[in-house]
């Protein structure tokens, strides 16, 4: 597969807007590979994997511990752990120093799945974008936020990447600028 780099310069915005798509693409790519590879091979969703991998870390004292761990929202993640909790690879640990709080580990189940198991696809992500320079994560969060602006998707739920919605729904409000053409 060729690498289409075009003219990101600024001299030509459609090579440049093709440089942009063809990264968003490949990057989906590789998420929706390793997402079906864990799902074929483990019997995982790719947002499931990589909370299992951030509890074989340590235990969490918290859902939000959790949610902190994975970069997302306790809201998502709160989905996921139920889950895996239905599944028996999580176990809800009463906090001995507050009953109120329900800290997360993995069941003796989990770990063999985890055994011989890739990193998570998001994993992968994080990694890579953590090995880039700070000043340039930063100019790539803006962009982004920029990005999704524009789209008109600022109000859409940040869910666990490849993760169904809890009622499966699909968003039911078109982006502000839906009626553009990419």
């Amino acid at each position: 597969m060729g690498h289409h780099t075009g003219d990101a310069g600024g001299r030509d915005p459609g090579a440049t807007t093709t440089v942009i798509l063809d990264s968003i693409r490949r990057i989906v790519r590789m998420l929706r590979v390793a997402s079906r590879a864990a799902e074929k091979d483990l019997g995982l969703s790719a947002a499931q994997l990589f909370v299992l991998h951030s509890l074989a870390k340590g235990p969490a004292a918290s859902l939000n511990e959790v949610a902190e761990r994975t970069r997302t929202h306790q809201s998502s993640v709160s989905v996921v752990v139920q889950r895996l909790v239905e599944r028996g690879l999580v176990a809800r640990d009463i906090d001995p120093g507050d009953a109120r709080r329900r800290g997360l580990s993995l069941t003796p189940a989990a770990w063999p799945l985890l055994r011989d198991s890739p990193d998570a696809p998001s994993e992968r992500l994080i990694a890579a974008m953590e090995r880039m320079p700070t000043t340039t994560r930063k100019r790539l969060a803006a962009d982004l936020a920029r990005l999704v602006h524009e789209l008109g998707a600022d109000d859409e739920p940040a869910s666990m990447l490849f993760e169904e919605d809890p009622e499966g729904s699909v968003t039911k409000k078109p982006g502000r600028n839906s009626n553009r053409r990419a």
